[in-house]
This record gives structure tokens, C-alpha cells and sequence, in this order.
């Protein structure tokens, strides 16, 4: 909590002209395009846009499934098939699960840096093309543990080298960095006015979804060759990208002005 207060407190500065937009919109009778409310009270390009955040939200959460494993699947991973060893050091194996605040901590400049020079390059993707990139790099990370696995249940008593885990979470966190940040930008500027609130209540939803496909699991831990498990992750988040991909222009359509 504190440093979430440092964080505000040095950079309401730069917030204040996103908080100056969102106080100048207000709720016409009619949209934009002089379009009537209909049911609900919104227009359709309102309910469009809702529509294309409860898109974002189910393919959110199927990142999240996959991401969140660091506290289930691959914690366990970590604990039984990892070494907790580096250059004659001891370190509970709890500790694997700070490498992704670390890589966050890293990669976030890094991927800031290269939107922008994206967008400055008018080559930036758009938003549904980012959720797909996320849930490929998802795929790809749990893709490089299936070999890990492999190996790490052909032998009792064999323990991996604590890189198989630093790297899978480097590139989950590619992924995270293509979805969070993304898709909180996303629903604020998606949602209609008086329900921006509700809206990013659904958003963070997809986490608690994710959270409890991550621990359904973590059930087949033991009953299920690790090899399969990580590979059956994998396969879902690759299929799941591959239907973003498929679906990036009819979700455009849906966004209208938004990007």
C-alpha cells in the first residue's frame, strides 16, 4: 500500500490530463453519431463496445489460467523438481514466485519503450493483436516446460536447473505485458461513461477467473504426467491466441473509435 501512495503522489502530474478528459465527457441523450440510447439506456455503439470488453475479459481470463500458475503448478514445480541452489546458495524454493515481479520490474521500461516507438512508426498493433501476442507467449512458456518436465519425472531424485522456471517466466511475462496494462487502458476508454466502474470490476474478474482455472489446475499435478499437464496449458493458450487472431478485425469493429 505504500508504495502504491509513493507511486500516486509522484505521478498524479501525468494523470491529471487523463482525469481532465474523463470529467469533460458527459452522458448525451445521443451517442457521437447523434445515435439514440436504446435498451439500457446506451447506444449501439455503446453496447458494441461493451460487447468487445466482455471479449477482452473471456480471453483475459484464459491468460490468467496459464499466468497464475506461478502460485499453483509451476510453485510446485519449483519446489519438488527445481534446485534451490545458486553458486553454493540455499533459497526456499517460495522464492521462484518473486522472479515474475522481477521480470516486471525489468521488461516493463523495455516494453513501454518499444510501443512507443511503434506507434511513433505507425507499426503499433492494436489492442486485440496484443491479447493475441500475450496468449502466445503464454503457450510458449509453458511449451518450454514440457521437456523440463519430461526429464524431471524420467529419474527419481533429479533436479532441474533453476533457468527452465527464470526463462518460462520471462516469457509469460512478455505475455503480461502484452494483457494487463493493455487491457486496463482498454476498458476505460471502451466503457461507457457512468459504468467505468463496473466495467473495470469485470476486467479484474477475468483475474479471479484466471485464478481459479490456475488452481483446477494444480489438482492434476499429481495424478497427471507433468509433461502432458504443461502441454495441455500450452495447447489451450495457443488455441486461444490463434482464435484473437481470427478475431481481431470483428473486435476492431466492435471498439469503433477506439484503439
Amino acid at each position: 500500500m505504500l508504495f502504491g501512495i509513493v507511486q500516486y503522489v509522484a505521478g498524479r502530474s501525468r494523470l491529471k490530463p487523463a482525469i481532465e478528459r474523463l470529467s469533460a465527457r458527459r452522458v448525451p441523450p445521443e451517442g457521437p453519431g447523434g445515435e439514440v440510447a436504446a435498451a439500457g439506456g446506451f447506444t449501439p455503439a455503446e453496447w458494441k463496445r461493451i460487447f468487445a470488453v466482455v471479449v477482452f475479459f473471456i480471453f483475459a481470463g484464459i491468460f490468467w489460467g496459464s499466468y497464475e500458475q506461478a502460485g499453483s503448478t509451476l510453485n510446485l514445480f519449483g519446489d519438488r523438481y527445481t534446485r534451490t541452489t545458486i553458486l553454493g546458495f540455499n533459497f526456499p524454493s517460495s522464492w521462484y514466485v518473486s522472479v515474475q515481479a522481477l521480470w516486471v520490474i525489468i521488461l516493463a521500461p523495455v516494453m513501454a519503450w518499444v510501443w512507443t516507438r511503434l506507434r511513433k512508426a505507425r507499426r503499433e498493433p492494436s489492442s486485440p493483436m496484443k491479447f493475441a501476442l500475450g496468449l502466445v507467449f503464454a503457450g510458449l512458456a509453458f511449451l518450454m516446460l514440457v521437456p523440463a518436465a519430461r526429464l524431471a519425472q524420467s529419474a527419481a531424485g533429479v533436479r532441474l536447473s533453476p533457468m527452465w522456471l527464470v526463462g518460462a517466466y520471462f516469457i509469460e511475462e512478455l505475455g503480461e505485458l502484452c494483457i494487463s496494462p493493455i487491457g486496463l487502458s482498454i476498458v476505460t476508454k471502451l466503457a461507457p461513461v457512468r459504468i467505468v466502474g463496473l466495467m473495470m470490476g469485470v476486467w479484474f474478474l477475468s483475474n479471479a477467473l484466471g485464478n481459479k482455472l490456475a488452481g483446477f489446475a494444480a489438482e492434476f499435478f499429481s495424478s497427471m504426467p507433468l509433461a502432458k499437464l504443461f502441454g495441455i496449458v500450452a495447447a489451450i493458450s495457443f488455441g486461444a491466441g490463434l482464435v484473437m487472431f481470427a478475431l481481431i478485425r470483428p473486435v476492431q469493429k466492435l471498439m469503433g473509435d477506439v484503439h
